[in-house]
């Protein structure tokens, strides 16, 4: 038995589309689109050149069309909001130029005042937050 070209052509793109499900990524869909493509330019009689120009074009667009997306979809998503903005704490202990220890969610950490003239009391609360790495 022979396989038709164009029937390669669609498994192939079968089997590409069968792994996105698995990846989520939006990338193997598109170049599984663009063999397909290639599989009807087979049906249609294409030459062999021409269905690998089908697939190689359409799949650098595609994947290019994808990448601009989902850089517009990255800069429209809201940053989501730091939920220990607004939490109380309590100090256990003061150090020099406003720092201060404190217990917060099982953990100790260390602070500083927001401003030189924040009064040191025993409970604070949180107005912003930084990591060091």
């Amino acid at each position: 038995m022979v396989i038709s070209v164009y029937l390669m052509w669609w498994i192939a793109a079968a089997a590409l589309v069968a792994a996105e499900l698995v990846t989520g990524t939006f990338y193997l869909l598109v170049i599984g689109a663009a063999l397909a493509c290639a599989g009807v330019a087979a049906l249609g009689g294409a030459s062999v050149a021409m269905q690998w120009l089908t697939a190689g074009v359409l799949g650098i667009v595609g994947t290019l069309l994808l990448q601009r997306w989902k850089r517009s979809l990255a800069g429209s998503v809201p940053a989501q909001a730091n939920l220990d903005i607004g939490q109380m704490v309590r100090v256990q202990s003061w150090g020099p130029g406003g720092t201060a220890r404190f217990a917060y969610r099982g953990s100790t950490w260390d602070a500083e005042l927001a401003a030189p003239s924040t009064p040191q009391t025993e409970t604070m609360y949180i107005v912003g937050t930084r990591c060091f790495f």
